[in-house]
């Protein structure tokens, strides 16, 4: 099987340019660092020892920054380089260390082995971690050829992904058993990553629980804060197709109740807002981008979010967050998105019935009654209408567990990644 990857990676290769080109066109890659994809690369090494960290997207990005925060004040490491394969996370990451000489952010390049070979003779890495579910057959291949010390961090596998891999095993042992350590997010990835050929398998649970020391100084501006701090407001997070239309009727519901009613929709893609904007002015529903938050009046119905990175400065102020990509049936083999940010800054966790990919997070954050199931948005706006009546209250005990939690896993992760920068 692996021999048939690597040649269908060899014939892509011409036309590699021409596909990442029309990306580019749709706006799907960054307008000139594209290129970075076909291992164009300007950025300098450097002397010194490099730690590579590897991640796809938002969500993963995010859920390194703790690890990158400690790391980067350790001596022995002259450099750490993240790879990203999104837009998305490309700009959340240049933003956060746009100031830092020490983080180096690239676009990881096409699983093509030209590519995989320049980018490894270039960056020359000291340890490879990869996070969450990112596997590429050429890039671990070559790294462990190179014998660089390559790591799987908070490694998720989903039953829909689980089984692909395992309906070729002997190619899927072949590639898991490559990584020196998997540390899983949770039992059934654990499980998954030992039947797939891992070998040094450990469960610390989910990293994404600890929580960014960076993040915490982030306040939302105090002009819009004026605006809308005496209004019933609730968000929407991490909404998906469809979400926001429901968002917006259950505004409307709402707003029979709260006549100073604010929803905030934070959708997962932003470059999806045009359309969405769109979608909602058909409900006569008055909506203001974040872009242009200095014009949003007392009767603005909807803010929507059209930035990366910004829905900490939100979950500071709201009492009740909506996750989305659970409550459209069509996204249930793949559903539910990161809930934990939000419960980490006290806010009540609602989301509808298909969470798959964070079942095992839900259910701990149900345990300390921090997040509520609904089913249909009927039950949104009743469950809404109840927190609504009173304001936001910090339990401090329940936050104190799920940061306890986080610096507990956070700590077990850096000393396992520590054996490996020592070697």
């Amino acid at each position: 099987m692996f021999f048939w990857y690597k040649l269908l990676s060899y014939l892509f290769y011409p036309f590699a340019y021409f596909f990442l080109y029309l990306r580019k066109f749709k706006k799907k890659e960054h307008k000139t660092r594209y290129k970075e994809k076909l291992s164009h690369i300007k950025t300098r090494r450097g002397d010194g020892r490099l730690i590579w960290f590897h991640v796809a997207s938002v969500g993963e990005a995010m859920s390194i920054l703790p690890l990158v925060d400690f790391l980067k004040k350790e001596k022995e490491i002259n450099k750490i380089l993240i790879t990203t394969i999104t837009l998305s996370s490309s700009q959340i990451l240049d933003k956060r260390f746009e100031q830092d000489e020490k983080i180096i952010h690239q676009f990881l390049p096409l699983d093509v082995p030209i590519f995989v070979s320049k980018f490894l003779s270039h960056w020359r890495p000291n340890l490879a971690i990869f996070i969450d579910s990112e596997i590429w057959p050429n890039l671990i291949t070559d790294i462990k050829k190179k014998k660089v010390p390559l790591l799987l961090i908070n490694g998720r596998i989903t039953k829909k992904s689980f089984l692909r891999w395992n309906f070729f095993n002997s190619f899927a042992k072949k590639i898991f058993g490559k990584f020196d350590l998997c540390i899983a997010a949770n039992k059934q990835s654990e499980n998954y990553l030992k039947i797939l050929g891992a070998k040094n398998t450990k469960n610390y649970g989910n990293l994404k629980f600890a929580k960014s020391k960076t993040a915490n100084g982030r306040q939302l501006n105090s002009s819009l804060l004026s605006k809308i701090e005496s209004r019933k407001i609730w968000c929407a997070s991490s909404t998906h197709y469809n979400e926001e239309i429901l968002c917006g009727k259950t505004h409307l519901e709402l707003k029979k109740i709260y006549k100073n009613m604010l929803t905030i929709i934070i959708p997962r893609h932003v470059n999806r807002v045009g359309k969405i904007k769109d979608q909602l002015a058909k409900y006569n529903l008055s909506v203001c981008l974040y872009k242009d938050s200095d014009k949003i009046t007392e009767s603005t119905d909807v803010l929507l979010i059209d930035a990366y990175g910004e829905s900490t400065k939100f979950y500071k102020i709201v009492k009740c967050v909506l996750l989305g990509k659970s409550l459209v049936e069509s996204l249930k083999s793949d559903s539910g998105q990161n809930p934990i940010e939000a419960s980490i800054f006290g806010c009540q966790v609602i989301h509808g019935p298909y969470v798959s990919n964070f079942s095992e997070v839900y259910e701990y954050l149900q345990s300390l009654n921090v997040a509520k199931k609904v089913n249909d948005i009927e039950e949104l706006k009743d469950q809404l209408v109840e927190q609504l009546k009173t304001d936001k209250v910090i339990n401090s005990e329940v936050i104190k567990k799920i940061e306890y939690y986080g610096e507990t896993t956070l700590n077990n992760v850096l000393n396992e990644i520590k054996i490996y920068i020592s070697k």
